[in-house]
């Protein structure tokens, strides 16, 4: 038996905050060689669009954002943060689910990965109650996986449909970055709020063959990373650390994984040129450029993938869902390789085929 990904439905909230974001990170930066360093890398990170449920207030301002959320010198401690999570989050995976169409599906199953925020009754729960699943539907939580916690729950679906073939099976995504903004003169720290943005998926996974089959699934863990990629809750939302060595690290493993190539890898043996689809997650430019060089794929092999990068930045777990869902949308069928990066350091990837 083999599980697919039927649909995927994706939202973003209302408002783009890209270049207000660039705006502010300048007024944080103390010194004119921070300033440029970070501008020169605002220019080339390949990011045009990200998004927020909190609008820009005026540049300057005492106000970051319209309504005055975050205020200077009196940024919001961590439960403030999370009561906004659990109304917002809510709504963007409804708005996510409503585009998937689910309709009467029949949905047995609820599984939502998140990083981004806690609270009790779980995002599952206050998922399911909005969207108007049954009270019997049986849910799982994935979280504060990171970045790659959308691999583990489709194979969290992936085996639930293998071993119940009438199983239908609803994956939300869901982070709020923006939620986590800190007012810091640190430019590595302000260099990783320039990634990141919000958003939502919904995917329904079923036996029925029709649109991404998912084959097998791997992790892989890069000896001696652990301090590369953290995230931890701090008195005022969560703490990103986002090291500078991730890239090269990435396309040193992924240059050995490809010159072995064994049945033991991800690849599985298969030839890297035969490969019609790469869904990879756009942790960012120098994360795609280093998968590129690793794998030593042609120049246009992560074009989906920059593409989600330029429109709505990194928005965490959900990004992979948003590559996927454009290759759904393109309708070119053929073998594909899906991975994502996040804390450990660690690969997370599956082979799939987009019929």
């Amino acid at each position: 038996m083999t599980a697919h990904v039927n649909r995927i439905g994706t939202a973003v909230p209302p408002h783009d905050v890209h270049e207000a974001f660039v705006g502010f990170a300048r007024t944080l930066l103390a010194d004119d060689r921070s300033r440029l360093v970070f501008e020169r890398m605002a220019e080339r990170s390949g990011i045009a669009h990200r998004y927020s449920f909190f609008r820009p207030g005026e540049p300057g301002a005492m106000k970051i954002d319209a309504e005055g959320f975050y205020r200077r010198g009196a940024f919001p401690g961590t439960g403030a943060r999370m009561v906004r999570y659990e109304t917002d989050a809510v709504a963007l995976a409804v708005q996510a689910a409503t585009r998937l169409g689910i309709g009467d599906e029949g949905i047995t199953h609820l599984l939502v990965a998140s990083c981004t925020g806690f609270t009790a009754p779980g995002l599952d729960q206050l998922i399911a109650e909005r969207l108007g699943l049954s009270g019997s539907l049986e849910r799982t939580l994935v979280g504060f996986m990171g970045c790659y916690a959308a691999v583990p729950a489709l194979r969290a679906a992936h085996h639930i449909v293998r071993s119940d073939p009438a199983a239908r099976v609803l994956v939300v995504n869901l982070e709020l970055c923006s939620l986590h903004l800190q007012e810091t003169p640190d430019l590595e720290r302000v260099l990783s709020f320039l990634l990141f943005g919000d958003g939502a998926s919904a995917a329904l996974v079923t036996a029925d063959a029709h649109g991404i089959a998912l084959h097998d699934f791997h992790s892989s863990t890069i000896p001696d990373t652990q301090d590369l990629i953290t995230w931890r809750i701090g008195d005022q939302g969560f703490d990103m650390h986002l090291s500078g060595k991730v890239p090269a690290r990435i396309a040193g493993a992924l240059r050995s994984e490809a010159d072995r190539n064994d049945s033991s890898g991800f690849l599985r043996g298969q030839d890297i040129a035969g490969i019609a689809h790469w869904a990879v997650h756009a942790g960012g430019r120098t994360v795609l450029d280093a998968v590129q060089a690793g794998l030593r794929l042609h120049s246009d092999a992560l074009h989906v993938s920059r593409a989600v990068l330029h429109d709505v930045g990194n928005v965490s777990s959900a990004t992979l869902m948003f590559v996927l869902a454009r290759i759904l949308a393109q309708d070119v069928a053929g073998p594909g390789v899906a991975m994502a990066f996040g804390p450990g350091l660690c690969a997370e990837t599956f082979r799939f085929t987009r019929l």
